[in-house]
């Protein structure tokens, strides 16, 4: 039997677009065509005129016209390279331009006479002006009567390609305008305030007229219009998915045993539950009797207890004599829970642990006893979602750090039990602002844990510039001495992981020699699962004094005896990363510290990110500021938060289109329902049109 070819892209057939262009497009996030209508420039250039070389004015960008009356190639002043100088003259004038970095092209082209050059004008050496790296523009095309688009690219890709292509959508997608066609209460109307028509809105920041550019009132409101269709197209997807969901059927988790093992559980954590862990455990016993399924997602701040809120949730799914999943995104985690899960559920339940470390012979084992129906608890990771994996009597799933899982995996491990639809528990290891979330994951249910459980100290944050390194190494081996333990983790430098590894084994070394034999251990993501497994628990264990480290201990390692953090060239790290390796440590009755080591000189906006954390501990107060600083589109950001990511939209920028979005959503799928389809079809790829199923 043969296989099935792959699916064939959407953007196969268009013009001058081959497969290598379309992985390339993937790369942009470009999929379909309507994609293309989403890939917002980032800044625009003025073709649509020349000005005269006697009139440049230095520091404007500008297009002028003339003929190359010279051009020769000569040594650079400093580097000894050689450099390509031409002028171009008209009626008005000499312009110098230069290259630096330039092919034998170059030169043939600037023999060909006359051309028309667009760059930022500046100062010549000796008198007169200048462009370096001019762009060479045919001089027989008419001009533009539209500014001309940059977009945002990847290599292999070139800013034509993506205008044609930009073009050719906006050409053959039909673009209907709904908003002024639908009856839209007052409210909501003085909210959106003007907004101009879909296809002009479009228009304007594609091919925006001379004179337009992003700090006008007029591209502001065309940008906030195709805003306000993706935040409705997302809010109607959710809207979408919730409804579906209405008609499946959940596994009833109900009865004296059930509430028997979830009081035992809770009768021998060493805590007293928190207020929030109190009503958020009362949510989810609610939700697992129902006959639909639970879609639930637990809010909570580093430290607030969302473990404890799972094993509740885990504890009465098993004592109903049901399965339960834990699935955590990392070797490393999987570990941390199984090992504290094995404690608390002693006498309750059994609790297997399968990740890619796990024997065979005993994966084996667990694998039989989950295939007859046995009422357990399995923690892993990916391992779980294997199809040698069984959980035919799967009730509930609990999945850690929701946002690290795509739709279809949680789909496989949900499809493991055919009898019904398994309850679903999502965890975000980072706080989100409460009216953020409630926008962003409508289509769930919400628990916020916004109380930490009592007796946590705050821990003392301290900004070290790295010219007082040294002097933290010997303040460590002081600390090491008084027998504590402390955290030292290496940024993880995005594309360049053997960088990062290579800065954590060089930081190793370091420490090593510094302090006493056999104190410090090296742990990161390339170490096999059984190695990573042994620093840990010789770690938690007090064998280890200094845990040199990549971001792999961000988030889940539990060593109270751990009470100093250090980070590494802090500064390059987003706000909400560095709260939760802060909260690695203060789990124990002492005070705890957290170093923040940066190079300098510090860039603003660092200096401002790491002084937040330094004054401020609460992380949903943290959350939001972190969302504000990172600015619009910063996509690293959105990943760490957990929210979806989107096209045009920001969850900041754009606060308040989101009340408006989820009204205009539902007015949409009462009164016109093809036209929110629509939408979602054009704004929500059909992969992530339910992206928590």
């Amino acid at each position: 039997m043969t296989a099935a070819p792959p699916p064939r892209s959407p953007l196969a057939g268009w013009p001058g677009i081959g497969e290598a262009s379309i992985a390339r497009l993937v790369r942009l996030g470009v999929r379909r065509p309507e994609d293309f209508l989403g890939l917002i420039p980032l800044r625009y250039e003025d073709w649509t005129r020349v000005t005269p070389i006697g009139a440049l004015q230095v520091g404007t960008t500008a297009l002028v016209e003339g003929e190359v009356v010279e051009w020769r190639e000569e040594p650079t002043p400093r580097r000894g390279d050689k450099q390509l100088i031409a002028r171009l003259r008209d009626d008005s004038g000499v312009l110098v331009g230069r290259w630096i970095h330039y092919y034998p092209s170059t030169i043939a082209q600037l023999r060909r006479g006359r051309w028309r050059w667009y760059g930022e004008v500046r100062a010549h050496f000796y008198g007169g002006v200048e462009m370096v790296h001019p762009r060479l523009l045919d001089p027989r095309r008419p001009l533009p009567t539209t500014l001309t688009p940059v977009y945002p690219t990847v290599e292999g890709l070139n800013q034509g390609q993506l205008r044609r292509w930009v073009t050719r959508a906006l050409m053959l997608i039909p673009l209907r305008e709904w908003l002024t066609a639908l009856s839209v209460d007052p409210e909501v109307r003085n909210a959106l305030g003007e907004l101009p028509p879909l296809p002009e809105a479009l228009s304007v920041l594609h091919q925006p007229p001379p004179g337009v550019d992003p700090q006008r009132a007029e591209w502001q409101a065309a940008r906030r219009r195709v805003a306000l269709d993706e935040l409705v197209a997302h809010q109607a997807a959710l809207r979408r998915a919730r409804l579906e969901r209405q008609g499946q059927r959940g596994a009833r988790v109900e009865g004296a045993a059930a509430e028997k093992a979830m009081r035992r559980l809770i009768a021998r954590l060493p805590f007293a539950l928190t207020g929030a862990q109190q009503r958020a455990i009362e949510e989810v016993t609610v939700d697992l009797s129902e006959h639909r399924p639970m879609y639930r997602l637990v809010v909570g701040d580093v430290g607030s207890g969302k473990t404890v809120v799972a094993a509740a949730a885990l504890a009465r799914a098993v004592g109903g004599g049901f399965q339960g999943a834990f699935v955590a995104p990392t070797e490393l985690l999987a570990l941390q829970h199984g090992v504290r899960l094995t404690e608390w559920f002693e006498g309750i339940a059994p609790v297997a642990l399968i990740t890619a470390a796990t024997p065979a012979r005993a994966r084996k084992v667990w694998q039989e006893r989950l295939a007859a129906g046995e009422p357990l608890v399995v923690v892993g990771t990916h391992a779980l979602f294997e199809e040698k994996t069984p959980l035919p009597r799967l009730a509930l799933a609990v999945v850690d750090e929701q946002h690290r899982f795509g739709v279809r995996q949680r789909a496989l491990l949900r499809a493991k039990c055919v009898e019904w639809v398994p309850h679903l528990l999502m965890m975000s290891a980072t706080p989100i602002p409460r009216s953020l979330a409630m926008a962003a994951f409508a289509e769930l249910d919400l628990s916020f844990l916004d109380e930490k459980p009592p007796g946590r100290q705050p821990v003392t944050t301290t900004l070290l510039p790295m010219s007082r390194r040294r002097e933290l190494v010997q303040r460590l081996r002081h600390w090491v001495a008084q027998g504590r333990q402390a955290y030292w983790v290496c940024p993880r430098i995005e594309g360049e992981e053997e960088a990062s590894l290579s800065a954590a084994a060089v930081v190793y070394e370091e420490l090593a020699e510094a302090l006493p034999e056999g104190k410090v251990a090296l742990l990161h993501g390339r170490m096999r699962p059984i190695e990573r497994q042994q620093v840990m628990t010789a770690f938690a264990r007090g064998e280890v004094a200094v845990l040199v480290a990549t971001t792999v201990v961000e988030v889940g390692v539990d060593v109270p005896n751990a009470a100093l953090m250090v980070v590494e060239h802090a500064e390059r790290f987003g706000l909400a990363q560095l709260h939760q390796l802060r909260g690695r440590v203060g789990r124990g009755g002492g005070e705890s510290f957290c170093v923040l080591v940066y190079a300098e000189p510090l860039p603003p906006l660092a200096r401002e990110r790491l002084s937040a954390l330094r004054r401020e501990h609460d992380g949903f107060r943290l959350a939001e500021l972190d969302l504000r600083l990172r600015g619009p589109g910063e996509i690293n950001g959105v990943r760490q938060s957990g929210l979806p990511l989107l096209r045009v939209a920001d969850f900041v920028t754009d606060e308040g289109l989101l009340g408006p979005a989820q009204q205009l959503a539902d007015r949409l799928w009462r009164e016109q329902p093809e036209i929110a389809a629509e939408l979602v079809s054009r704004w929500v790829p059909a992969a992530e049109w339910a992206p928590h199923a």
